[in-house]
């Protein structure tokens, strides 16, 4: 006998990935349950920056609440070196609060026809040739055709699928209260400070009343993470600043080949370690991997193209930042000269507002041929 299902989909996680999942299924038509174990708003440890990609998978769907459009962008090299480019015409990153941007996802969600089902924590996922069975830690399940999950690196789901992750990186972020002299001189302006150790950096992302300040290095460096953190704030004059949030997480970027899918149960944005390696950026990788999840889903008859789509989609774009890493884990001084000049800065510039990929950006002959250079042994 077949069993009853509760839903077509059961989206675990309400996220950027497990929100644009639910809100595809269920435009596609699909009954949707999302099982979320806070409740929004909530906070998340995030800079909060949305590329162009992002904002472009976004503005259909949400009114993106947007708390400064970015046109100018200092470098400094270890708290050294500063210049700063603009774009006049186009922002390059617009910031937003997680809090703010996951709940007009959720709400569009809802308004798609997906119920959302706060302070639920999924404690197990079971399937069988059939259906997909969520785990609830109050003793209940929910049966679907396809689970989705979105509830993170280190959630259940990601375990039942086997996501083997081969960078891990810590992030340190605080909130500090702006002053009005802090908004004036940040307003549409961010930093990227390229960090002494290889592979870190440091950001500044202005949000009206408040400055998101944070670092990120790989893991197994938490006493210099942490060092590098309070000596950036102190280098920037922010010492004294009130703190609203002191947080960290650890990115995990899947390994090459790792499954995005297994059987019923799909994996989406950091469930399936689904980020840019260089930048770690995110969230333009959660609402098209949760696209494209809850679009395959609805239809539950070939679930092999999630997998496809991944491959063709988001895996040359995970390689790419993967050598550019490298390279700027060898030669941070150099890409900081990079970003000075006008074709570096174009590229940049370029990437942030989605207009081209790092894959692409890795297929024009003279940059292969710089990086495959300076990444040889001895360079």
């Amino acid at each position: 006998m077949r069993q009853s299902l509760d839903c077509d989909v059961a989206v675990v996680g309400a996220g950027p990935a497990g929100l644009s999942a639910a809100h595809a299924a269920a435009t596609a038509g699909a009954r949707v349950i999302v099982l979320e174990r806070a409740e929004h708003p909530r906070y998340k440890t995030c800079g909060g920056g949305l590329l162009g990609t992002s904002m472009r998978l976004s503005v259909p769907t949400v009114e993106v609440p947007a708390r400064d459009r970015i046109h100018a962008v200092t470098f400094t090299h270890d708290g050294r070196r500063p210049f700063t480019r603009l774009s006049p015409d186009e922002p390059v990153v617009t910031m937003v609060r997680r809090s703010d941007f996951d709940q007009a996802w959720c709400r569009a969600a809802v308004q798609a026809g997906a119920a959302v089902r706060e302070n639920t924590l999924v404690r197990a996922v079971n399937q069988d040739d059939r259906t997909a069975t969520v785990v609830l830690a109050c003793g209940s399940s929910v049966t679907a055709s396809v689970v989705i999950g979105a509830d993170g690196s280190a959630g259940v789901t990601a375990r039942h699928v086997g996501v083997t992750f081969d960078q891990q990186d810590l992030g340190l972020e605080v909130e500090l209260a702006a002053t009005s002299a802090d908004q004036a001189r940040w307003r549409g302006r961010l930093l990227v400070d390229w960090g002494r150790v290889p592979g870190s950096y440091g950001w500044l992302f202005p949000k009206e009343d408040q400055l998101t300040v944070g670092v990120i290095m790989e893991r197994g460096r938490a006493a210099e993470t942490k060092r590098y953190l309070r000596d950036f704030v102190a280098r920037l004059g922010l010492s004294g600043r009130r703190v609203l949030r002191d947080s960290g997480h650890l990115t995990r970027c899947r390994s090459l080949g790792a499954p995005v899918r297994r059987g019923r149960v799909l994996v989406a944005g950091d469930a399936a370690g689904l980020l840019e390696p260089w930048t770690r950026e995110g969230i333009s990788y959660a609402l098209r991997s949760g696209k494209w999840a809850g679009t395959v889903a609805a239809r539950h008859d070939d679930l092999a193209e999630y997998d496809r789509l991944i491959a063709t989609g988001l895996s040359p774009e995970m390689a790419a930042g993967r050598r550019l890493l490298g390279l700027f884990g060898r030669h941070p001084g150099l890409v900081h000269a990079l970003m000075a000049s006008p074709p570096g800065w174009r590229v940049f510039a370029a990437f942030c507002r989605g207009e081209v990929s790092l894959a692409r950006v890795l297929r024009h002959r003279a940059v292969r041929a710089a990086v495959t250079l300076l990444s040889a042994p001895g360079r």
